[in-house]
């Protein structure tokens, strides 16, 4: 049985990101996407001339 008691707890403790906070943490993902996207442009391009 799911224990609800537990999924609770963890939303009292849990606290909504200021401002600051959000907008690193979405440079920071902004950021990986791109790099993830980088790389991924970079491996089709090697496989596109072998």
């Amino acid at each position: 049985m799911i224990d609800i008691g537990k999924y609770l707890k963890i939303l009292r403790v849990a606290k909504k990101p200021d401002n600051e906070e959000f907008s690193k943490i979405a440079k920071i993902t902004a950021a990986g996407m791109i790099g993830i996207g980088l790389i991924g442009v970079g491996i089709s391009f090697v496989f596109g001339f072998i």
